[in-house]
């Protein structure tokens, strides 16, 4: 799927990339890294797909996913960080 097929499955939605990103708990950097390559993963497409129709349908479906308690992943690895102990 196109990033600009992804875009419009979002409108229908009645959601933004922000929205969307917080709602499933993703980086909003990552779905937006999409555009460069200007197609979306499919099972990021299939969501905004499932969004879109169940929206369209008067489904409430932004409950439905809060309630499955998503946590954000955590980008572990080397980096700066405020936690970092200094080396004496």
């Amino acid at each position: 799927m196109t990033f600009i097929e992804f875009k419009k499955l979002l409108l229908d939605a009645e959601l933004t990339i922000p929205k969307f990103t917080a709602l499933i708990k993703v980086s909003e950097k990552n779905i937006q890294a999409y555009k460069k390559k200007e197609e979306v993963p499919n099972a990021i497409a299939v969501v905004a797909a499932c969004f879109a129709k169940l929206n369209q349908e008067g489904i409430d479906y932004k409950t439905l996913i809060e309630e499955l308690d998503l946590k954000k992943k955590e980008k572990k690895g080397a980096g700066f960080s405020s936690k970092k102990k200094d080396k004496d």
